[in-house]
């Protein structure tokens, strides 16, 4: 499935946001991605659909959360490599450098997954929600080093205002044991 425009709200209320990703598919001609609880007790909603429709639904959703909205985005042109890093289904044969983008919620993670795809040569290995991190998220980027490093930075600047980034940081050369488990 090919995903263009997407857009996301993070709430801070499961039953709103249970609310919401409902009003939001009936609203407009959108795909639902995710609809699911995050820690600590959130709620996260993804959409996809051309930009239009995507905004329209967004709109509704952030209406209908209100206060409990944390993040939302609308992003034109999401890049490929996100969707499937963020259900961890990218292949990813080996990890020279590594890259990590620490967020304090999960739209902004995705967000500077987006910016840091788009900016250099690197494979997204996974977008981890925030599920059993406190509502904290990250992604996981490999390539080789200039390529990462760029990558990363761009990330960090890709999340704007959204939320800060916690932390950030470039292993040039992990070792096998931490390869293992993120592969």
């Amino acid at each position: 499935m090919s995903f263009k425009t997407v857009g996301c709200i993070e709430l801070n209320s499961i039953a709103i946001g249970m609310h919401a990703a409902d009003e939001m598919v009936k609203a407009a001609n959108v795909d639902l991605i995710v609809a699911r609880p995050t820690c600590p007790g959130r709620y996260l909603v993804m959409v996809s659909g051309d930009t239009g429709s995507v905004k329209s639904s967004v709109e509704t959703g952030r209406e209908i959360g209100g206060s409990m909205i944390i993040d939302w985005f609308v992003l034109p042109s999401i890049h490929p490599m996100v969707v499937p890093a963020l259900s961890g289904t990218v292949d990813v044969l080996s990890i020279n450098a590594l890259g990590v983008i620490e967020t304090c919620s999960s739209a902004s993670c995705i967000l500077a997954a987006d910016a840091a795809a788009k900016a250099g040569q690197v494979d997204l290995i996974e977008i981890r929600f925030a599920t059993g991190l406190a509502g904290k998220s990250y992604v996981t980027m490999t390539g080789d080093v200039g390529s990462v490093e760029a990558s990363v930075q761009a990330g960090v600047e890709g999340v704007g205002e959204s939320g800060p980034v916690l932390s950030k940081v470039v292993i040039p050369s992990p070792s096998d044991d931490l390869k293992q488990k993120l592969l």
